[in-house]
């Protein structure tokens, strides 16, 4: 393994910086790479077979360009979507990222969990087995909210977010379950860049449930005994258009990613 090799966090946008900030915390040694997606941006309105197709071939070339250690694919939706089909095709290792529902299963005192994520992520077989496995005995009020993830990234614009958010899950608000929630899975890693506004819609006493931690603990796990060589700055690569990538990157280097270039 070159020590030099980075491990490289794939999104659709902005929200793989959720899993960023985590794999700091546990290896602040290691070369990152983030990739954003954002000519494909959003893939929750994506039928399945757009994103598998988009994913899997994006990440065949990253992989060759910049041949990583690992990757991480830092997007609910795509993870829930073309996982399988990614490590079939690549000879790394690959994480996904996976709603939230088993430790929030374990967190509900009510039993009634939200599960906040795309129009695409809630409706996939994935989501089905997680919810037999870990919350089969609680109600698993399932709510897709896609205004959030333009929301997430309008507020790393410096943009004011508060009315988006609640109008965003206004209809869930009025469901007959909204009292008894008390746990809220955020199924999408745009959604944690968002937790002040949903906590001043949903109340303090409501429990943000995302899977950040668990994952960069899982990258740390099959790294373990590596080494490690930062050779340059942390860098992001983004597809889409050029000035609006550079208009990102005063907010990507506050993450340690010095410069970002076009994919």
């Amino acid at each position: 393994m070159n020590p030099a090799a980075p491990i490289l966090i794939f999104d659709s946008g902005v929200g793989g910086l959720t899993i960023l900030a985590e794999v700091r915390k546990a290896m602040p040694q290691a070369p990152v790479i983030y990739a954003a997606d954002f000519a494909g941006l959003p893939y929750g309105t994506k039928s399945e077979a757009e994103v598998a197709a988009r994913v899997c071939g994006l990440l065949g070339r990253m992989a060759e360009r910049y041949q990583p250690r690992l990757i991480c694919i830092a997007c609910n939706t795509a993870s829930t979507i073309a996982l399988g089909m990614v490590r079939d095709v690549l000879e790394i290792p690959i994480v996904g990222t996976v709603p939230a529902i088993k430790p929030a299963a374990a967190l509900t005192a009510t039993g009634v969990i939200a599960l906040l994520g795309t129009a695409a992520t809630i409706r996939q077989p994935y989501v089905d087995r997680l919810e037999r496995e870990f919350a089969w005995d609680k109600t698993l009020v399932r709510y897709p909210a896609p205004g959030l993830v333009a929301a997430a990234e309008a507020k790393l614009r410096g943009e004011a977010v508060q009315a988006a958010v609640a109008d965003a899950v206004a209809e869930l608000m009025a469901d007959r379950w909204s009292e008894r929630i008390d746990t809220l899975v955020l199924a999408c890693t745009h959604f944690p860049l968002l937790s002040e506004e949903l906590r001043a819609v949903f109340g303090e006493d409501v429990r943000l449930v995302d899977g950040a931690a668990g994952i960069a603990r899982r990258i740390a796990s099959l790294t373990k005994g590596q080494d490690f060589v930062r050779e340059t700055s942390d860098f992001a690569v983004a597809t889409g258009d050029g000035q609006g990538l550079a208009a990102l990157a005063p907010m990507l280097e506050r993450h340690g990613l010095m410069r970002v270039t076009q994919f």
